[in-house]
């Protein structure tokens, strides 16, 4: 509830991180993308949707993929709602929190961008990892992005995590706000 109030707060002006023009952000999609392993899927989910820039950048790259966007913010939804048309429950999105929602293992791709660090400390770190892990289809893949170095603190819980095993992991040092962008696949049993 706290998280919700909070990010409400800052929802109260539209894009408040300007997320659809700063151009570090655009740069930081691309890269992302480029990390994806290449194969189909099938349903994809961005942990932290905010007001879906990211999100109409996934429904463009994967045009026959279900797409999910789960924030905890009803704010933000609304405007990703409006940036991003539903086209019929091909793209959808939820008001959640990661931390308590009953997460489903169906997606096939996750993504989880500059959340993390939102969440508190030890204890609401190995809950968000063990969500994130349980949102996965076996073989499904996670994408996780934060500031580095921080992202190396945060994403060790991912590592940490007895279901997902690091596949590959860049930083990008010479980025005005340097970030990493590791990649993790799920177990197939």
């Amino acid at each position: 509830m706290i998280l919700q109030r909070y990010f409400d707060w800052w929802h109260r002006t539209p894009d408040p991180w300007k997320l659809a023009s700063d151009s570090y952000e655009q740069d930081k999609y691309r890269s992302t993308l480029k990390h994806v392993p290449a194969r189909p899927y099938r349903r994809i989910v961005e942990v932290g949707c905010a007001e879906g820039v990211f999100t109409r950048t996934l429904a463009a790259a994967y045009p026959d993929a279900e797409i999910t966007g789960m924030d905890v913010s009803g704010r933000a939804l609304a405007r990703a709602r409006e940036r991003v048309p539903e086209e019929g429950g091909r793209v959808r999105f939820v008001q959640a929190d990661i931390l308590t929602h009953p997460a489903e293992p169906h997606f096939d791709l996750a993504f989880c961008s500059e959340t993390l660090y939102y969440l508190g400390r030890h204890e609401r770190l190995q809950r968000a990892s063990e969500q994130l892990g349980a949102l996965l289809a076996p073989g499904g893949v996670l994408v996780a992005v934060h500031p580095w170095p921080e992202a190396d603190r945060l994403h060790g819980y991912l590592d940490a995590h007895h279901g997902l095993k690091r596949i590959g992991e860049e930083v990008y040092k010479a980025s005005p706000r340097p970030f990493a962008v590791t990649v993790y696949g799920a177990s197939s049993v």
